[in-house]
């Protein structure tokens, strides 16, 4: 019952006696069990023929026969494992196996004697790995003034050993954790911790005990093989019928290997409620144990609430202020999670996309992570960014409706059943990838956290410190996702069709608009889906009718051919697609904002005046994209240069960078800034034109401000001041709001002439910045098209 699979410790090579710990649920396991004893079971599996004593696998039996004994028995732990019938190589429930009203890996007395007789291969004699009753001691060092309590921390260990044992039989999807609450409760440090938060509040211990063992019987996920199995079955129509998986074995092959020397942390990018189910689906059918999914307590409502709690969800507060008791409660559980090497599973954004790029991170079940690591109570965790990224998504009307103002729908029973009666359409592919793991303990240390003592609360210097590195670990796992996110043929069409100001294109136009990018893709090698069928007529006829399909495109055809434009009101939907891959084009948008910026300067101060626009712009997009540090985000921009002008490097030192490096860009065949950072920086223009309006001396209010911005920013589109529907986003808003706070431009100060001052400047810069934008429109190549 160690942490090892050999069939005898060292320390047990001649034991003198056998304690068979049996775990039997009725008679016909009783006789079983007994058989194989009498059969010499014990002697076959380790090879010793001492005496064998059975003894039932009970904390009372334990504790009055084997906790008090003075030799040093060999301890088994031994139970019968029953299996489902084999279909097609898999032995698995279904829905089928209902039908005899008992579940076929727990079958009913009657059904088990039935199989005894008709069907022997469904079941066999389990034994898991033994330990000598010194070892346990050893492993318990409170042992001796604690009877009851060793007694219950032998039963624990042998139903781990056993689980074990049927994991090797059955596989690792169906590893799930026993006897939980019972385990954490026992232990000391956590009850040392509840009586410092009772001491802290001034309540009774008992009292902090009651809510803490209610919090964790909230918490706590009581995983069930069968539902498991019958959920998946159920669960994998929803995706199944509506999107092609396409996954990454190369990447499961590695995680697999890494997973047996620790636990992972998957930390997904999160665009639909389907995305759990995606993901678990391929997990289970590689054969990875369940993982603990951490879920907004807002799905837990009946029925789905109690099923998904029993496959492993995790559903947690959405918030907990000051309730010390739940934050204890939380950061025990996870590290005893993460300690037995259980997977876990949370989407990092704090909900799912609106805009269909990442969200900024919330640190919250990060931080608990890092406390984990720093308690020493895990050696390492491995935390995986993973990408999973739809061609086409059925909720995406509702996401955009939401942007513009509308309620979010409560999620309930009704609301389930019509979004799954929503999924079953076709959506072409939902790529699933998985960036390249990060050790949290190397990681956090790197990012200077000193993980170790004294605590945050008594060193605030050491809390800073522990907060930057979680944030900078939380930056790291974002960029892993945005490297491996595919560009799909929907990203890139819409990135295309959004670029042409409400102008149609015929197949012709936009198949010419398309292949400069598909060429820029291609030579830098980015992660891509099907997108050599946009290089054929046919292909890209295919996708466009897919896309006037779900609404986003619409076709005219009264004329001498089709012809394409985005829908009206489906900009927004549109654009969800586009910014899905648009941070792979961002550098480039910014490339060519800096060279506008460089032309408008003296001819000596172009390369300076370039590279602080530059600058200037990664600073004004923070909160839209994950950026490096200065010297990498150099170094990339360098590179981008590069590949529009080979021979920079000369330039520069000529001292030419002004107009023949704009004319460069414009020949190479398109161009970015309009497509890919126009409705970020409209949004920006919108809240910063309303804060110069703003009274300096009263405090901005989050909610009406952002209510405001809508309303203005649904006039300015109508008089024609925004370019396009997808700037007059709440998202972008809030994004743009926290821009202004970084900029100090939102508290009122000691001088409100200067803050408005300030204020005013600013709306003038993101002016010019607009300007710019449309002047880089006019030299693409697609928007000076001759029309037929």
């Amino acid at each position: 019952m160690l942490d090892h699979y050999s069939r005898l410790p060292a320390a047990a090579t001649t034991p003198g006696s056998v304690v068979a710990l049996v775990d039997a649920a009725g008679r016909v396991e009783r006789e079983l069990i007994g058989n194989w004893l009498a059969a010499g079971g014990i002697a076959q599996e380790f090879g010793t023929t001492a005496p064998v004593t059975q003894l039932d696998l009970d904390p009372g039996a334990v504790s009055n026969r084997l906790v008090g004994r003075q030799d040093d028995p060999l301890v088994v732990p031994v139970r019968v494992l029953w299996l489902p019938p084999e279909r097609d190589g898999v032995r698995r429930t279904s829905f089928g196996d209902l039908l005899t009203m008992s579940n076929p890996r727990k079958p009913n007395r009657f059904m088990q004697r039935r199989l005894v007789t008709k069907a022997p291969d469904r079941h066999l004699v389990l034994t898991g790995a033994p330990a000598r009753l010194s070892e346990l001691r050893a492993n318990n060092p409170g042992a001796a003034g604690a009877p009851e309590a060793f007694a219950r921390a032998i039963v624990r260990a042998g139903i781990v050993a056993l689980e074990r044992a049927e994991r090797a039989v059955i596989g690792d999807r169906y590893k799930v954790p026993r006897l939980v609450v019972e385990e954490i409760l026992d232990s000391p440090a956590f009850l040392r911790r509840l009586d410092a938060v009772a001491a802290a509040a001034e309540l009774p211990a008992r009292e902090v005990y009651r809510r803490a063992e209610k919090a964790l019987r909230e918490l706590v996920a009581a995983q069930s093989r069968l539902v498991s199995d019958l959920f998946t079955q159920a669960m994998r129509p929803v995706h199944a019928s509506t999107w092609k998986v396409d996954d990454d074995p190369a990447g499961l092959d590695g995680l697999r290997a890494l997973n047996r020397r620790y636990p992972l942390v998957f930390l997904p990018s999160h665009r639909s409620y389907v995305d759990a189910f995606v993901l678990g689906d391929i997990l289970a059918r590689n054969d990875f144990p369940p993982n603990h999914v951490v879920g907004g307590a807002n799905l837990s409502f009946w029925p789905l609430g109690s099923i998904a709690r029993r496959t492993g969800t995790v559903f947690i507060r959405r918030s907990f202020g000051d309730d010390e008791v739940y934050k204890a409660v939380v950061e025990e559980y996870f590290a005893y999670l993460l300690a037995k090497r259980f997977n876990l599973e949370w989407y990092f954004e704090g909900g799912r996309t609106r805009t269909g790029k990442l969200r900024p991170p919330r640190y919250g079940l990060l931080n608990y992570l890092a406390a984990a690591l720093r308690s020493s109570r895990i050696d390492d965790v491995m935390l995986v960014p993973v990408s999973i990224t739809y061609e086409r998504l059925n909720e995406i009307g509702a996401i955009a409706d939401e942007q513009t103002g509308g309620r979010k729908q409560a999620e309930g029973l009704a609301w389930l059943a019509r979004y799954v009666r929503n999924q079953q359409h076709s959506a072409g592919h939902v790529y699933v990838r998985f960036g390249t793991p990060l050790s949290g303990r190397e990681r956090l240390a790197a990012h200077g956290d000193p993980l170790g003592p004294p605590t945050a609360a008594e060193n605030p210097e050491q809390a800073d410190l522990e907060q930057r590195a979680v944030q900078r670990l939380a930056f790291e796992v974002a960029v892993g996702i945005n490297e491996v996110t595919p560009i799909t043929v929907n990203a890139l069409t819409t990135l295309v069709l959004l670029g042409v100001h409400e102008r149609a294109l015929t197949r012709t136009e936009l198949g010419a608009a398309i292949a400069p990018v598909l060429g820029y893709i291609e030579s830098r090698d980015l992660p891509r889906g099907e997108l050599g069928t946009l290089r054929t007529d046919h292909g890209l006829s295919v996708v466009l009718e897919q896309l006037a399909v779900a609404k986003v495109v619409t076709v005219y055809r009264g004329g001498l051919e089709p012809v394409y434009s985005i829908g009206a009101g489906a900009h927004l939907e549109a654009a969800f697609y586009r910014n899905s891959a648009v941070h792979w084009f961002a550098n480039r948008a910014i490339l060519e904002l800096a060279v506008l910026s460089a032309v408008e300067a003296p001819e000596g101060d172009q390369l300076r005046v370039g590279w602080e626009a530059a600058y200037r712009l990664r600073d004004l997009l923070k909160f839209e994209f994950f950026f490096p540090e200065r010297a990498e985000f150099t170094s990339q921009l360098t590179a981008e240069m590069l590949r529009v002008d080979p021979h920079w490097h000369r330039r520069t030192a000529a001292g030419t960078v002004g107009s023949e490096i704009l004319a460069q860009l414009a020949d190479s065949g398109f161009m970015m800034a309009h497509r890919v950072l126009r409705s970020f920086f409209d949004a920006q223009l919108v809240m910063a034109e309303r804060l110069a309006a703003h009274d300096p001396e009263i405090p901005v209010d989050k909610k009406a401000f952002l209510d405001e911005c809508l309303q203005v920013g649904k006039q300015m589109l109508l008089q024609q001041r925004l370019h396009s529907p997808e700037s007059v986003s709440s998202e972008l808003f809030g994004s743009a709001l926290k821009l202004a706070a970084n900029h100090n431009l939102l508290a009122p100060g000691d001088d409100p002439a200067d803050l408005v001052e300030r204020r005013v400047r600013f709306a003038a810069e993101l002016r010019d910045i607009s300007a710019r934008i449309s002047r880089a429109a006019t030299l693409d190549p697609s928007n000076r098209l001759d029309p037929r």
